[in-house]
């Protein structure tokens, strides 16, 4: 039955004398039922059948009489929180902030809010962060280059995270894919002396892309030089890691005259480095990073690199996880979605100099 006008002057001044709104007077305010303002306002599925003039209509009345659902209730009847706790290591430009971005965007979608916690790769306190999120009754967890208990009584979604942990869904890249991509595209231009760079230790990625290295370079007829390879070494994420790998790369006086690298926050790095030894990029050495983050495209030259899709990656994770919590699955199963990469070409890689060129390179490399 429909509020009538009466009733809906009578909801309005109780309103406008600081009433707290409820759903049913906001229903005697709209002339709609309850259960429908509901729906719009929890944005469920059921809420697309409602015309958007409508759905404007409720939104606009909710904020004028600054309604608020009770969030509360909402949990104890559907007997969820509607968060989501998010295990990262740390926050900074790149890798990270892009998986959060479309992790974000696919958890608002489905109604959840989110607890961030950056744990530094340190085992204490990533156990102290579930203790914590369980504690607080989060409905699921995402785990980003994170590794997880092999156990946990909670959804749980991985990115970037190579191992098969039970009851886990796992969104990966394909690195065998990644490797090829790179190590084919300077093989192509020209390139046989090729130096790589390996990622810190406690990178979940670092052991799986550096196997797809090694065999995208074998599959190239490639023999990877030992005194070509660099591990990038400490835990900042800034460009200084990737900098002082290549100083080592350059010290060991192995000429080369492309650089594959871990990533593209490395690979800025790099260049700096190559550049304070007189190196040109690329007409000495060509420059492949990793990931595409925002500021590759705007490098000087522009980053050729592999790129990861990272926001969509993010999104995969929300949308499996709400999955998970909706609909249980046996914890028994382990699930992986693989994602493919592309190889995005700019202007750090060319062919490699001509064999004088070469020839008067090694002096430079000469300690």
């Amino acid at each position: 039955m429909r509020p009538t006008a009466k009733t809906a002057s009578k909801s309005d001044a109780k309103l406008r004398h600081g009433g707290r709104p409820s759903l049913a007077t906001l229903s005697a305010h709209l002339g709609l039922s309850a259960a429908a303002i509901s729906r719009v306002l929890n944005r469920t599925a059921a809420a697309e059948s409602i015309p958007k003039a409508t759905q404007d209509r409720i939104f606009a009345a909710a904020k004028h009489f600054n309604y608020r659902p009770n969030a509360m209730a909402r949990s104890l009847r559907h007997g969820r929180s509607m968060t989501v706790g998010v295990l990262v290591p740390e926050i900074s430009d790149g890798y990270t902030t892009l998986v959060l971005s479309g992790l974000e965007q696919g958890l608002l979608q489905a109604g959840y809010f989110y607890f961030l916690i950056s744990h530094h790769h340190r085992a204490e306190l990533i156990e102290q962060a579930l203790t914590m999120l369980a504690e607080r009754s989060v409905d699921g967890i995402v785990a980003i280059d994170t590794m997880m208990p092999l156990h946990t009584q909670i959804p749980a979604v991985a990115v970037s995270c190579p191992l098969d942990q039970e009851g886990i869904t796992h969104i990966v890249l394909n690195h065998r894919r990644a490797a090829e991509l790179a190590i084919d595209h300077l093989v192509g231009l020209g390139h046989r002396n090729i130096a790589v760079m390996k990622g810190q230790s406690f990178s979940s990625d670092t052991i799986p892309r550096w196997q797809a290295i090694r065999h995208a370079t074998a599959k190239a007829k490639l023999k990877l030089n030992p005194n070509l390879v660099a591990q990038i070494e400490g835990d900042a994420p800034t460009h200084e890691p990737g900098y002082f790998a290549a100083q080592r790369l350059l010290a060991a006086g192995e000429p080369f005259t492309a650089l594959f690298c871990f990533n593209d926050v490395s690979a800025i790095g790099a260049i700096r480095a190559l550049r304070e030894a007189g190196l040109r990029v690329p007409q000495d050495v060509s420059v492949v990073g990793f990931d595409d983050v925002q500021s590759a495209a705007f490098q000087n030259p522009g980053m050729t690199t592999v790129r990861q899709p990272l926001s969509q990656m993010g999104m995969l994770a929300a949308e499996a996880l709400v999955r998970q919590i909706l609909a249980p699955v046996d914890h028994d199963t382990v699930k992986q979605m693989m994602v493919d990469p592309e190889l995005v070409v700019r202007g750090s890689t060319c062919p490699p100099p001509s064999s004088d060129g070469i020839r008067r390179r090694r002096k430079r490399f000469d300690p």
